[in-house]
């Protein structure tokens, strides 16, 4: 599967926020948008861009989601209409279930530094779930599931390490429907994420509006 390997920070540019792509980076204040001669979107003809059209809007709020939580069109696709089918709100709806993807709880849980690093020790088999390896970044997990590391030197050295570089930096904040305990190295789920535990500023219901056309 296909998937974005290019500079990070070049979304969070496009998008206009700070994606949160690089955690420690961006709390250490290296962070590019926070700098006047990069605060504008990428390409040579970024000050030509006018006013936004409706759809734009819409596009823009979509692609902002899909960037921070990193899945790919078919795969937000799919979550939508998982959405669509719930008896709840639908924009809410897409959120958990983005919210409750393995790579996002792991990054969460502050095991690993930064969304990619979270993707990679799943993909790489560093984590497992009610006791068994788990390497699909879009699992999905429930209430009561236990988020471990492999019982073996290789899965704890790495993590550790990650833990490490997040000693003094407070993105991610903890997370309320997440019970953890770094001295184990273990997480439990007790609830599902909310609105408020979305990171970034999203009116979900432009979302909505653009998938629905």
């Amino acid at each position: 599967m296909s998937r974005y390997t290019g500079p990070s920070t070049r979304l969070s540019r496009r998008e206009g926020i700070n994606l949160m792509l690089k955690p420690i980076r961006d709390e250490t204040g290296k962070n590019p948008l926070e700098r006047e001669y990069k605060n504008y979107p990428p390409g040579m003809h970024m000050w030509r861009r006018g006013k936004s059209s409706d759809y734009a809007v819409r596009l823009r709020e979509k692609q902002k989601v899909k960037r921070h939580y990193g899945v790919l069109e078919k795969q937000f696709r799919r979550y939508f209409e998982m959405a669509a089918r719930s008896a709840g709100n639908t924009g809410e709806e897409l959120l958990q279930l983005l919210e409750r993807r393995l790579d996002n709880v792991v990054y969460k849980t502050r095991f690993v530094a930064g969304r990619r690093g979270a993707r990679q020790a799943v993909v790489h088999g560093h984590i497992m779930v009610n006791g068994r390896k788990v390497d699909r970044p879009s699992f999905l997990v429930s209430v009561g599931d236990k988020i471990t590391i492999r019982a073996r030197e290789k899965s704890e050295k790495h993590v550790r390490a990650q833990m490490a570089l997040l000693e003094g930096v407070s993105n991610p904040p903890t997370q309320a429907w997440l019970n953890v305990d770094p001295s184990k190295i273990e997480a439990t789920v007790v609830g599902l994420p909310g609105r408020d535990d979305v990171l970034i500023p999203v009116e979900e219901q432009l979302i909505v509006e653009f998938c629905s056309r």
